[in-house]
């Protein structure tokens, strides 16, 4: 990607190193998203153990922000990584602003916390073992920048699809801009375990159709992607469909069990958004 001569987003905070980082408020909303953490659940899914307690995950209800430890706000401008994520925020920013502006909306960007071992959130304490994640309550996207070697190990490696996984967080923030967020959260509290699971897949296919606007536009405006990269977001959507996770964790693939959708179904959401640039053409709920 030639991403190294683009702007870079204000909107980051970097909470690395906060003495804070331990402290588990109460949180508001369910956090949306998460990359290799994925894994390790589908372990305990599969073989009825709580897991949660070693990823040192947990959520609640009723944060305020005064709960946040607030330490640790210094950017690294040394940091090639931080430095990515901020360009690439830049240019989320940028599409999203010029989109929803022709539906006479005003976009409204996300914070992008930066982070390490774990984080405090409106969503409630979550382990960076969760991979990134989305937390509607804070209108904030989060990520431990380790999760991009995370990605290397899975044979998902390459800008773009540390990109997409972004964008994918921010197609997150789209959505609870748009009020599906809240709309899928309630009608999920009042449905089976099997059909808020289909609620989930249906949330997070547009979310990554939503990620293909982004670089859709993001290349058309700045000429941004290179030979090769497309391929790697689409190598990246297969790596973590929910079926491929439950084969690497060497369980019975049960569809009913999914969450984020099939490797076929994140790489034809993925490319919908990439093609036509539209939108309008994310309706994963319609289809």
């Amino acid at each position: 990607m030639r991403w190294r001569q683009g702007r870079r987003s204000n909107n980051v905070e970097d909470r690395r190193g906060a003495s804070g980082g331990q402290r588990r408020p109460r949180g508001g909303g369910v956090k949306l998203g998460g990359g290799a953490g994925i894994l390790v659940l589908l372990i305990g899914m599969f073989f009825g153990v709580d897991l949660s307690g070693i990823m040192g995950t947990s959520t609640s209800s009723n944060v305020s922000q005064s709960q946040i430890a607030p330490g640790g706000s210094q950017i690294r401008n040394n940091d090639e990584a931080t430095e990515f994520v901020k360009v690439m925020l830049a240019y989320n920013e940028d599409v999203w602003t010029k989109l929803f502006a022709q539906s006479n909306q005003q976009y409204r960007a996300p914070k992008l916390v930066i982070f390490d071992g774990g984080v405090t959130s409106a969503c409630g304490y979550t382990s960076s073992a969760a991979g990134p994640f989305y937390c509607p309550g804070d209108y904030q996207v989060y990520i431990d920048l380790s999760f991009f070697r995370e990605l290397q190990k899975m044979g998902a490696g390459g800008d773009f699809a540390q990109a997409y996984v972004l964008a994918h967080e921010v197609g997150h923030h789209v959505q609870n801009l748009l009020g599906v967020s809240m709309a899928v959260q309630k009608r999920q509290r009042s449905v089976s375990k099997i059909e808020a699971n289909k609620l989930s897949v249906l949330t997070e296919l547009q979310a990554d159709c939503y990620a293909g606007v982004w670089a859709h536009h993001a290349h058309k405006d700045n000429q941004l992607l290179e030979p090769g990269d497309l391929e790697e977001g689409m190598n990246a959507a297969a790596r973590i469909g929910d079926d491929a996770l439950m084969r690497q964790a060497g369980a019975t693939i049960r569809p009913e069990a999914f969450t984020h959708g099939s490797s076929e179904q994140r790489q034809q959401w993925l490319y919908r958004g990439l093609e036509s640039g539209d939108p309008q053409q994310c309706d994963s709920f319609a289809s």
